[in-house]
C-alpha cells in the first residue's frame, strides 16, 4: 500500500479522503490546507502519492506543481479538484501531474488512480480526458481530433505521456489488445504513422511538455 499526502483547503474533504484511503490500507502521512505548509513537509516525508486540489483558498495548486519542479521534487501528484476547465487539465499535465480526477468521482476510481500512479503509471478520469481533448485545436489534424471518441481521447493522452499498453489497460480497465486497437484507430483518424508522431502532435497541442516526469 502507498504513503499518501493530502492537500486541500477543506478539512472535511481531507477527512473523507483519509477514511477512504486508510480503509483500503493506505497510509496518510500528512496533510495541508495550502502550498506553503505542504512544501515544508513534502521534501521531508517524500510520500509516494500526493492528492492535490487546484483551488486552495487564495492560492493555487498550480503554484505547488510548479514549485515541486523547481525544487526537483519528483513526486507523483494526482489532481483531485472541482475544476472542469479544459485548460486546467492541460496545464496540470504540463506541470507534471500524473493524474487528474474530479471531486465527486467514485471512491473506487480514486483508489484505482492511487494504485496506478503509485506504480509509475498515469491516470485520467473519463471526464478529465474529455476536458483535455477540448484543448486539441489547430493543425492539419483538427478534423480528425473532432472525430475521436472519449475512450480514444483517453488512450491518446496516455500514449503521448509514454504509458505502455499494459499500463493504459490497467488504468482504463481494458485489455492490452483493446488498447492497441484504440491506439491504431486514433492514429488513423489523426493521420499519424507512429508513436513518435503522436508525441510530437501532443507536444504541439500543449498537452505534454518535454520535461514531464
Amino acid at each position: 500500500m502507498s504513503r499518501i499526502y493530502l492537500i486541500d483547503d477543506h478539512a472535511i474533504m481531507r477527512d473523507g479522503l483519509r477514511v477512504v484511503l486508510e480503509s483500503a490500507g493506505h497510509e496518510v502521512v500528512g496533510e495541508a490546507a495550502g502550498p506553503t505548509p505542504a512544501l515544508a513537509e513534502l521534501g521531508r516525508l517524500m510520500p509516494e502519492v500526493v492528492l492535490l486540489d487546484l483551488r486552495l483558498g487564495q492560492r493555487s495548486g498550480f503554484e505547488l506543481l510548479d514549485e515541486l519542479r523547481k525544487r526537483g521534487l519528483r513526486l507523483r501528484v494526482i489532481v483531485l479538484t472541482m475544476s472542469d476547465q479544459p485548460r486546467h487539465v492541460a496545464e496540470a499535465l504540463k506541470l507534471g501531474a500524473c493524474g487528474y480526477l474530479l471531486k465527486g468521482s467514485p471512491s473506487a476510481e480514486v483508489l484505482q488512480a492511487v494504485k496506478v500512479v503509485a506504480e509509475g503509471g498515469r491516470f485520467l478520469s473519463p471526464q478529465a480526458a474529455e476536458f483535455a481533448a477540448a484543448m486539441l485545436t489547430g493543425g492539419d489534424s483538427r478534423e480528425g481530433a473532432a472525430t475521436l471518441s472519449p475512450r480514444e481521447r483517453q488512450v491518446l493522452l496516455l500514449v503521448a505521456q509514454g504509458a505502455t499498453s499494459n499500463a493504459i489497460g490497467e488504468a482504463l480497465h481494458l485489455s492490452p489488445k483493446s488498447v492497441d486497437t484504440y491506439r491504431s484507430r486514433l492514429m488513423k483518424k489523426l493521420g499519424l504513422n507512429d508513436i513518435a508522431a503522436v508525441v510530437k502532435w501532443a507536444l504541439r497541442e500543449g498537452l505534454i511538455s518535454l520535461d514531464e516526469n
